[in-house]
C-alpha cells in the first residue's frame, strides 16, 4: 500500500464550513489520528494530503480542505486553495451539521459542473437526532446520497465506506498503460537510457508503472538499454509485439528497430492513459503555425534539480523552435501550478510532460482548460516523436488517432 503512488489513489476530498469535522472524519474513516483536530473553527488552512489505505476500497489520498465559510483576506485565499482541489477529485465528500446552507449549495453546483462524484455527509449526529424522511428527501432534491455518521462515536462510518465503494465505481479508475495492447505471453521490449537525469538505482515512474501492467497482464517485459537493444532484439528469439521507449531515444531506437515491430514510447502511452492522446496530436499539428515571438509554457507535474541538458528547460524549446522556424519565447511552470483563466489566454501552445505525478482527474482538468481558451497543448512524448520524425510510426498502434496527424 506505502509503495502506491499518489497519482495512481482514488483522490477523496472532503469539503464544508468551519468546524463540521472534515479532519476528525478523516481519523474515523482511516481509524487513525493522522488529521490535526481542534474545536477552533480553521485549523485546517491549506489542503493537506494524506496517502493511506481505507478496507475494502484500497490506497487512496484524503484531502483535508479549509472551510468553505472561511473569513477575511487570508480566508478567501484559504477558499481558493479549496476550490482548487476540485480539479484532482476522484470522489467528493459533502460535510455539514445540522442543514444544507448556501455554502454548501455553492459547492454542490460547482461539484456538477465538474461531474465530480459526490456524497452528502451530515456528521456530529450525536448532538442531533435525523429523521430518515429528512436524508430520502434531499437525495431527492440534490440526486446525490446522503448518510448520517458521527466522527466522534463512527456510527455511520462502515456505511459510508460502503456508499464510497459504490459512488466511486472503482473499475472505471482501472485504467491501463498498454495491457488492451498485449495478448498473455508477448514479450514486450522497453529501452530505458541511462543519463545523467536517471535517478540513480531505479527506474523512473512511468517504466515502473508500464512494466506492472506489463506483467498484471500476462505479457513478458524486457528492459534493456538503447546500447543493447540490437542484440536484445536478436537474442530474444521470439518478435516482440512491440518496443516502448523513453522518447529522448526515440530517434536511435527507432533506426534499430525493424520496421515491422511496432514502436511507440512511454509518454504515448501517458498521454493515453492520464489524458486525451488525440487533443495532444492535435495539438502537436499546431506548432507549424507557430509565428516569431509566440508564447510557449512549458509544465511540468513535478520539481526536481534541473542540470545541463534538462529535458524541460534545454531540449523540449530547441525542439519546438527547429520545428517551428521561428524564435518563441518560454516560460516554464512545475508541481501543482497550472495558470488561471487570465493568465493562460497569453499562451499559443502548452507543452506539458508525461504527467506521471498527477493524477488522471488534473490531467483533464489541465487539457480541457486550455481547449476551453482554444490554446494548442501538446506532451513531451508526442513532441518529440514530431521533431524527430518518429511520431508517424509511433502512432501505429492506434490507427484512429493516427488520422489527426498531419
Amino acid at each position: 500500500m506505502q509503495d502506491t503512488p499518489r497519482s495512481n489513489r482514488l483522490h477523496i476530498s472532503l469539503f464544508g464550513k468551519r468546524n463540521v469535522g472534515k479532519s476528525s472524519l478523516i481519523n474515523s474513516l482511516t481509524n487513525q489520528d493522522i488529521a490535526l483536530v481542534s474545536n477552533v473553527a480553521g485549523t485546517t488552512t491549506d489542503p493537506v494530503y494524506k496517502s493511506m489505505e481505507i478496507l475494502p476500497i484500497g490506497p487512496v489520498v484524503l484531502i483535508d480542505t479549509a472551510g468553505i465559510d472561511d473569513i477575511g483576506n487570508l480566508g478567501k485565499l484559504r477558499i481558493q486553495k479549496t476550490h482548487e482541489v476540485l480539479n484532482k477529485t476522484e470522489l467528493a465528500l459533502l460535510i455539514f451539521t445540522k442543514e444544507i446552507t448556501s455554502f454548501e449549495k455553492d459547492m454542490l453546483q460547482r461539484m456538477k459542473e465538474k461531474n465530480i462524484p459526490l456524497i452528502g455527509v451530515m456528521n456530529k449526529i450525536d448532538e442531533k437526532d435525523v429523521e430518515e424522511s429528512i436524508l430520502i428527501e434531499w437525495e431527492k432534491v440534490y440526486d446525490i446520497p446522503f448518510v448520517k455518521v458521527s466522527a466522534k462515536t463512527k456510527y455511520g462510518i462502515e456505511n459510508l465506506k460502503e456508499t464510497i465503494i459504490k459512488v466511486a465505481d472503482i473499475k472505471k479508475h482501472e485504467k491501463v498503460i498498454v495491457g488492451d495492447l498485449i495478448d498473455e505471453g508477448d514479450f514486450v521490449v522497453l529501452v530505458t537510457p541511462i543519463d545523467k537525469a536517471a535517478p540513480k538505482g531505479r527506474l523512473i515512474l512511468p517504466q515502473q508503472q508500464t512494466i506492472r501492467d506489463i506483467i498484471d497482464h500476462g505479457g513478458i517485459a524486457i528492459v534493456t538499454r538503447e546500447t543493447e537493444l540490437t542484440k536484445t532484439l536478436k537474442d530474444i528469439g521470439k518478435k516482440p509485439k512491440m518496443v516502448i521507449t523513453d522518447s529522448q531515444a526515440f530517434k536511435k531506437v527507432d533506426e534499430l528497430t525493424p520496421i515491422d515491430i511496432p514502436l511507440t514510447s512511454f509518454s504515448i502511452l501517458f498521454a493515453r492513459y492520464k489524458g486525451d492522446l488525440e487533443t495532444l496530436v492535435l495539438g502537436a499539428n499546431k506548432i507549424k503555425n507557430l509565428k516569431e515571438g509566440s508564447n510557449v509554457l512549458i509544465c511540468e507535474g513535478c520539481t526536481h534539480h534541473r542540470q545541463e541538458g534538462d529535458i524541460g528547460k534545454d531540449k523540449i524549446p530547441k525542439w519546438i523552435e527547429n520545428t517551428a522556424g521561428a524564435k518563441l519565447n518560454f516560460e516554464w511552470l512545475s508541481g501543482t501550478s497550472y495558470p488561471d483563466e487570465e493568465n493562460i489566454k497569453k499562451y499559443d501552445l502548452i507543452v506539458h510532460c508525461g504527467g506521471c505525478m498527477l493524477n488522471p482527474k488534473e490531467m483533464e482538468f489541465r487539457i480541457k482548460k486550455s481547449n476551453e481558451y482554444h490554446i494548442p497543448i501538446v506532451n513531451y512524448g508526442v513532441l518529440i516523436g514530431l521533431a524527430t520524425g518518429v511520431l508517424n510510426r509511433a502512432l501505429d498502434l492506434f490507427p484512429n488517432i493516427k488520422e489527426k496527424f498531419k
